[in-house]
This record gives C-alpha cells, structure tokens and sequence, in this order.
C-alpha cells in the first residue's frame, strides 16, 4: 500500500474538494430556481427589466455597448485561461524542479513525482472546465446579440413582447451563469494549488473559498444594495 501516490488523507481532500465544489454549484443554482435571494436571483429580475426597456427604444445602441462589455469579460478569461493551461502543461516538464523549490516552503509535504503530477492534472481539468464555460458564455451572449437585431417593433400585442422579453432575460441569464461557472472554476483552482503544499490546507482552503462565495452570494452588501422591497 506504501507504494501507492494516493494517501487515504490525499483521497478525502480531493474528495472534499470535488464534493464541496460540485455541491455547492447545484446549491448556488436551487436556491436561485427556489428564490432565496441571492445575487443570480436579482441580476434575473434586473435583466428582465432591461430588456423590456430595450423594446421600448428605438436607438439600441446602449444595449449593443452593454453585450459588447459582457462579451469582452468572457473573451478576456478564456484567453487567460488558455495561457494557464499552457503553463501548466510546461510545468508537467519540470516537476522535479518545481518540488526541489517548493521543498523549502514550511508545511510542504514531500511526494513522489507521480502524485505530484496527479495533483497538476487536477488544475489541468479545472481549466479546461472553464475554458469551456467563458467560451460558452461567449456565445450565448452573442446569441443575445442577435436577439436584440430581432426585438419585435413595440407595436407589437403585449402576449408576443412578453414572450420575447422571458425568452431573452432567460437567454442573458443563462449566459452570465456560465460564466459564473468558470468563474467559479478560478477561485477552486486557487485551493487546489494548496494541495501541493499539503491536503490539510487544501482542504482548509477549500472550505474557505465555499464561506466566501457563500457569503457573496447570499449575504454580500452587494447584495442587500441591489434587492427590492418585494424580493
């Protein structure tokens, strides 16, 4: 068993962290579907607004500029994350250099290659998990775009805009969820970088990283500035 690059302790911190992140990923999105309020609750109802709005102008160039920042947003993550993956695959090159330095970091526990690698994996599929979300994101925002090409003259009868109206908030939603998703991604890659240290603090941060984005969420004065009186 001594041969084996997974500790029992290795084990429960990853799982930990897979549990921690996945499930608080499905917690994040019932509890917006079930409305506690939360900030995707919110920004949901906010979006709806807007796009009633944007029916209602006849220039709709603001909301154009409005996709073109959002879009940018996506862009400019999945961009860096292309350049983080990059780095970590030159970095499966040089693990014995890397642990060598590391080596001198108080609370760094010594491991084998392998699971060192093992360990670079795990940030590997962090990344392309997010990569996939920004760029998804990127394209559910340029749909939107269309949408807006396509907004039904205000003439319109009410039933036709307001199915519109739902179609597209849903739309825009959608589109700023996944990038929240890869967003997401980032703040778990940062604990996952603790388990090159040692699995209690990968643990540890784990943990810390689910309070904060809990407390963002749910409990943020971001939050209480943005609810309404009937939310």
């Amino acid at each position: 068993m001594s041969d084996l690059p997974f500790t029992v302790l290795d084990s429960i911190a990853l799982a930990w962290f897979l549990v921690g992140w996945f499930g608080y990923q499905w917690f994040a999105a019932w509890a917006a579907r079930s409305g506690k309020p939360s900030l995707m609750g919110a920004m949901s109802q906010y979006r709806r607004d807007w796009w009633r709005g944007m029916i209602s102008r006849e220039l709709r160039i603001v909301d154009a500029t409005i996709l073109t920042n959002l879009s940018n947003s996506a862009t400019f993550f999945a961009s860096t994350t292309l350049l983080i993956l990059g780095a970590l695959f030159a970095l499966l090159g040089t693990s014995d250099r890397a642990m060598a330095i590391l080596a001198d970091l108080p609370f760094f526990a010594e491991t084998q290659v392998v699971m060192w690698e093992y360990k670079i994996f795990l940030l590997l599929a962090i990344f392309v998990y997010a990569f996939f979300k920004f760029t998804w994101s990127l394209r559910q925002h340029n749909f939107c775009s269309v949408l807006i090409g396509a907004a039904p003259d205000p003439g319109t009868d009410l039933e036709s805009l307001e199915d519109y109206v739902v179609r597209s908030a849903k739309l825009a939603s959608a589109a700023s969820n996944t990038f929240n998703y890869g967003l997401r991604a980032y703040y778990f890659a940062l604990a996952a970088l603790t388990w090159f240290l040692n699995p209690w603090g990968f643990m540890f941060v784990t943990t810390l990283v689910i309070a904060v984005l809990y407390h963002r969420e749910f409990h943020s004065e971001t939050l209480k500035v943005m609810r309404r009186k009937h939310m």
